[in-house]
């Protein structure tokens, strides 16, 4: 495509300093995205096709764009006090609701009340903002957040999802229904329609602080079979095809079409087989970096992903904070791998289950790859796959898997403490076998650092302590794939897939 692109470096500047973007134009933007949440209210969703829309609908307190850089936005700025217990918000003045309701002090109170309150509580995004304990009002523009325990990735949590600013009035007034079904905030579009299951259309918001879209109209429909999706592209039923739609095995029959592209970039979703380290011969580090070893993970991202992902070391992409690049993949080594096997006492035949989600195509072809190297050095792999609401609510965390389980993990904040917390850290969810204190304390460590480098630093040795311990098979890192029509001008993929598409112009 012939991009002529105003950089998101410039764009945050913009933003940042009060000034418009280029007035808008005319168009209709058509989005094809594979799942409709259901509801557009901020604390009711995790789910990734959310964010793809809603961010085009809310704003937050801060603003983080494709190129990863955390920037103002509803508040132009912000300082740690007393410790960095206490975090002072200075806002932007001056910015409205799309209803018309006045954003201020009140609105963010409101905003952090209520997620944090009830109503939060019945959602899944409450957990998330626990770290604070209250908003304080300090005038109509100033607010003070009071934390009852450190978050390093706080800020970063602002420029999404149940952190969306909210408008105090409407939300009060209407049913939970109605805020579900017709949402309001303050961002660059508004609401206009949304048909469960087939579509939501916004329009241009004329009045938005940092100046008009681009586009007129912006529209998503809702298509979950990816054939479905590339034919629309085809046809020009649609423009734009968003994460997660797009097979491996696709892309090559939208590349053939000269009016279309496939634009990539590194996203957050990590895939892995985890070990059960309490049960069976994988309680056994030598077996499970003998598992590793055994595994040509190069040739499975080149073979079976097209090259549309990278081996990893950790369970982090390179765009995580926290990632290291000198900490390198054990080398696919199946000599050595046999080795650690007879050292560990396994016996030729040895049988182990891996547990994987059902719905996930490409998954399951890369776990019969896995099995099939396994076979080569003596270990009988049988898959097991579930229901993947089954194995993540019951299977995982009630420590009731095979040897080896899928972990997919698409943390958005792309910091590691995001990951690396929830799946190390004794008690967690996502941790059902393994109790490390010395690991407990490295991740306990971490959080309250307000020295980036010196967290970071950190953040590799937890990284080489869980790698040094082979607690999982850590696979790939999983490229955000797009498919875009020639008639979109000045698209910018984003790599966690929350797109706003207020410079896109169509033609």
């Amino acid at each position: 495509m012939n991009k002529k692109t105003l950089s998101t470096t410039a764009m945050a500047l913009l933003l940042s300093a009060g000034l418009a973007l280029p007035a808008a134009a005319q168009g209709t933007l058509t989005v094809s995205s594979p799942q409709d949440p259901g509801s557009w209210d901020p604390i009711d969703t995790f789910l990734v096709n959310w964010a793809s829309v809603a961010t085009n609908i809310y704003d937050g307190l801060t603003y983080r764009g494709p190129d990863m850089e955390l920037v103002p936005a509803l508040a132009t700025g912000w300082e740690e006090l007393d410790e960095g217990t206490r975090i002072r918000f200075t806002l932007r003045e001056g910015v409205t609701f799309h209803n018309g309701e006045p954003f201020n002090a009140e609105a963010v109170k409101f905003t952090f009340d209520r997620l944090l309150g009830d109503e939060g509580a019945a959602g899944p995004q409450q957990s998330n903002y626990t770290s604070i304990d209250s908003v304080e009002i300090i005038d109509d523009y100033t607010v003070d957040f009071h934390l009852g325990a450190p978050d390093p990735v706080l800020l970063t949590k602002l420029a999404g999802y149940g952190a969306m600013i909210v408008p105090p009035q409407y939300a009060s007034e209407v049913s939970e229904e109605e805020f579900n079904l017709n949402p309001v905030g303050t961002g660059p579009f508004s609401f206009v329609s949304y048909e469960p299951r087939i579509g939501i259309n916004l329009e241009a918001f004329e009045d938005h602080w940092g100046g008009a879209p681009q586009l007129a109209n912006l529209n998503y429909r809702f298509i979950t079979e990816p054939s479905t999706a590339v034919a629309e592209l085809q046809s020009g039923g649609v423009d734009l095809v968003i994460p997660p739609t797009i097979p491996i095995g696709m892309i090559s029959t939208i590349e053939q079409d000269p009016r279309l592209s496939v634009v990539s970039t590194p996203g957050p979703t990590v895939y892995s087989l985890r070990f059960n380290t309490r049960d069976g011969i994988t309680a056994d580090e030598r077996v499970r970096r003998a598992l590793i070893m055994a595994v040509d993970r190069d040739t499975i991202v080149e073979a079976i992903l097209g090259g549309e992902a990278s081996v990893i070391a950790s369970l982090q992409g390179e765009l995580s904070f926290g990632f290291d690049p000198a900490l390198e993949p054990l080398p696919y080594d199946p000599e050595a791998a046999r080795a650690l096997l007879a050292e560990a006492g396994v016996a030729p035949g040895s049988q182990v289950q891996i547990d994987i989600r059902g719905n996930d195509a490409t998954f399951n072809e890369v776990v019969q790859a896995i099995s099939a190297y396994l076979a080569q050095v003596g270990i009988t792999a049988s898959i097991q796959p579930y229901e993947t609401n089954v194995l993540l609510n019951d299977i995982i965390p009630q420590g009731r898997t095979g040897a080896m389980f899928q972990q997919s993990w698409g943390g958005w904040t792309f910091d590691y403490d995001n990951t690396a917390y929830s799946m190390y850290h004794s008690g967690e969810k996502w941790n059902p076998y393994d109790s490390d204190p010395e690991l407990d304390a490295l991740l306990e460590s971490q959080r309250p650092m307000t020295d980036r480098d010196a967290r970071e630093e950190v953040l590799h040795e937890i990284a080489r302590y869980t790698a040094e311990r082979a607690l999982e098979m850590p696979i790939y890192n999983l490229n955000a794939i797009y498919a875009v029509s020639d008639r979109v001008q000045n698209f910018v993929p984003a790599p966690d897939s929350r797109l706003r598409l207020t410079d896109v112009t169509v033609e």
